[in-house]
This record gives structure tokens, sequence and C-alpha cells, in this order.
């Protein structure tokens, strides 16, 4: 595994910086296999990048989207046009801006009363469209995430079930400490794609992010530390608040 830590000024260089990241990823996997699978995260860093690459006509033209299929990494308990809704932000930020098919997106659908219906809804999806064996897990091209201030990435939070899989590409999540339903990829869902970029920004993330990347391997602790991709790259871009307590990285700003 190649690992990066970039420290940017800010999100928006982030943003910027990983939508680049996003049109080599894209052209990379078209050159391999003719398609680009995408996990997208939520957060406001996230909607900078999405953003960009609708409205900037020189990224937007460079992203092969005809050959492009969007999926979710987690998702709220909520239906599609909640305000909390991951797939709302995207669908607003992106998805409605850009030339994609309806059946080029695959969504979690949390607004079912039972969050475990979405989850298993969703996993049929991935097996299918990766046309996955038992055992086996799909290989995205990429996956965008965040972390929390705690660690967390995903919705798979310290101490939650998810971080134990057992075989499920997708599960739902009970999160105590928001008294709420997640529905994630499980740790093997997400670590088997081909580049992890990790974009985090704020202080309140400093110490976590330390932790993260410099401390002992406790990942049940700091399950951002579970994503490390088994063959493949990651990419950690910070900005200068949250890289402010690194020792390593390549500082850019």
């Amino acid at each position: 595994m190649e690992r990066e830590i970039r420290i940017l000024s800010d999100g928006a260089a982030i943003a910027r910086r990983a939508a680049q990241e996003f049109v080599q990823a894209g052209a990379s996997a078209v050159r391999e296999k003719g398609t680009f699978d995408v996990v997208l995260a939520g957060g406001s860093t996230p909607k900078a990048l999405y953003n960009l690459l609708a409205t900037d006509p020189s990224l937007r033209s460079q992203v092969p989207w005809d050959k492009t299929h969007l999926y979710f990494g987690d998702e709220r308990h909520v239906g599609p046009e909640h305000p909390d809704s991951n797939f709302r932000m995207a669908r607003e930020s992106m998805i409605s801006k850009v030339p994609l098919k309806p059946e080029q997106v695959t969504r979690i659908k949390g607004e079912y009363p039972d969050a475990e219906q979405g989850a298993l809804e969703y996993e049929k999806a991935l097996r299918e469209n990766f046309k996955l064996k038992d055992g086996e897990y799909p290989r995205f091209d990429l996956l965008l995430v965040g972390m929390g201030n705690e660690g967390h990435t995903l919705s798979l939070f310290p101490g939650t079930k998810a971080l134990h899989a057992n075989g499920r590409v997708v599960m739902r999540n009970w999160v105590g400490k928001l008294y709420t339903e997640r529905i994630t990829l499980t740790v093997l869902g997400a670590s088997n794609a081909a580049r992890i970029l990790f974009m985090v920004t704020g202080a309140d993330k400093a110490l976590a992010l330390k932790a993260v990347l410099e401390g002992p391997y406790e990942p049940e602790q700091l399950p951002a530390q579970f994503l490390q991709p088994r063959d493949g790259k990651l990419l950690w871009l910070v900005d200068t608040a949250a890289g402010g307590m690194l020792s390593i990285g390549i500082r850019e700003s």
C-alpha cells in the first residue's frame, strides 16, 4: 500500500486537489477496465469537491461521465429529500448538474423504517453490479471519505458492530452516541478500493488525526485506521488546522 499525506491551506485547496485526483482516477480506471466506480462521501469538503466537478469547465470536461458509476459509502436513516441525506447533498451539488443517467447512480435507501432493509438492498445491488461471489468485496476505483473528531470514518464509529462485518459488504450500524441507525460500507467492503482519499478539515480533528496517522494501530478506538487499501493508494488531504499536530506529511501551504 502506498500512503501519502498532504497538508493544504484550507478546505477549498483540498477540494481542488481532490478534484485532480478524481479526474486522474477516472482516466486510469477507464483505461484499465472501461468503467469508473466511485464512492461518494457526505460533508462540507466533499460538497465543495462535487460543486467543482460539476461547474468548473476544465474539470467537468475531463471526467468520463458516460462511463462513471456513483455509489455511497454511508447514509443516514432518512429519506432522499431529508436535509441530512448524503444522497440529497450529492444530487444537489453534482448529480443533477452533470450528464449521468439514473442507472449510473446507486444510492443507499435510508427511508425504510427498518434500516436493515436498506443495508440488504444496497449489498445486493453491489453484489450484482460487481458480480461478487461469496467472500468477495467490490473493487471501487475511488473511495472518498472523511473523518470525525473521534476517529470515525464512513459510519464506522468506535465500538460499533459494523467494525466486525462477518462477511457483509454493507451493514446497518446503531450509533448510540447519536441515538440513530446508520447504513455503512463495512471495513472490508471499503478497504478493497484501489484508491482511498481522506479529506479532513478543522482544528477539532487535529488530535484524532495525529493518533490515526502517528499513534499505535488501535482501529477499534480509531476506525479510520482500518481503511487501508490492500493493494492500492491511500491519500490523506488535510488542512493546516487538522494537520497542525502532525510531524509527518508534505506541507504545501
